[in-house]
């Protein structure tokens, strides 16, 4: 910022000198000055935690990942024969357990979680269903409301009946979905009616009535609704 000044002379000019003020630059440099240490410490901080996550993911996860994918393939094919028990442990390849254990941060390692609560829940060993369920965290659409439902069935099988109800409600309500909407509403619908709650019950089938008439529920849904008008 500049300021000017006057100075009258004898022949009654003004001689004009300009003084530059640059307080704000100076301030500026100080700062740099004194904290020149601290700022260089940050930037070379920040460095390298972007080594290491680099390394991490693409050194370290990247061929983890594909070990597990290669990994979990005939557990997944157990799973699908419904040999729930091969499928989470087995002596002559690694099941679903096994394949949590060793790719521990993989998206395998997740997924494997997943089976593990649905082959759990198969085996009528709900406790253990709950927890690795928990575990899990979904990826995608179909999962994350296909685990809710897996919950509420564990959380029914151990008398939990609310908890049931919460998760079912929360699976029926996540999408419209018109396989797994329609299929979630009936079991919350059955345990209303099962635990005498005929007012929800009847909410449940109405519902599956109107908004998924092409539904495989739909026509049960209209003999149970007929049942407790």
């Amino acid at each position: 910022m500049a300021q000017r000044k006057g100075k009258p002379t004898n022949d009654g000019d003004e001689i004009i000198d300009v003084v530059e003020v640059k307080g704000s630059q100076v301030s500026s440099d100080n700062f740099l000055d004194k904290n020149q240490k601290l700022i260089t410490y940050a930037v070379v901080g920040i460095g390298i935690i972007a080594a290491i996550y680099f390394a991490y993911k693409y050194l370290y996860i990247g061929p983890k990942e594909k070990e597990a994918v290669a990994a979990i393939y005939k557990a997944e094919e157990m799973f699908a024969k419904d040999s729930f028990a091969l499928a989470l442990e087995s002596p002559s390849f690694d099941g679903f357990l096994s394949v949590i254990d060793q790719y521990s941060g993989t998206k395998t390692a997740n997924l494997a979680t997943y089976y593990a609560g649905i082959s759990y829940l198969n085996l009528g060993k709900f406790a253990e269903a709950v927890e690795y369920l928990e575990k899990y965290s979904a990826n995608d659409d179909i999962t994350a409301i296909t685990k809710d439902g897996a919950l509420g069935d564990a959380h029914a099988e151990l008398g939990d009946k609310e908890k049931a109800m919460s998760f079912y409600k929360k699976a029926a309500t996540a999408s419209e979905n018109e396989l797994l909407a329609p299929y979630y509403l009936n079991k919350l619908g059955l345990l209303y009616y099962a635990e005498g709650k005929t007012k929800e019950a009847l909410e449940q089938f109405e519902v599956i009535k109107n908004k998924f008439p092409d539904s495989p529920e739909s026509k049960e849904a209209e003999k149970l609704i007929a049942r407790l008008q």
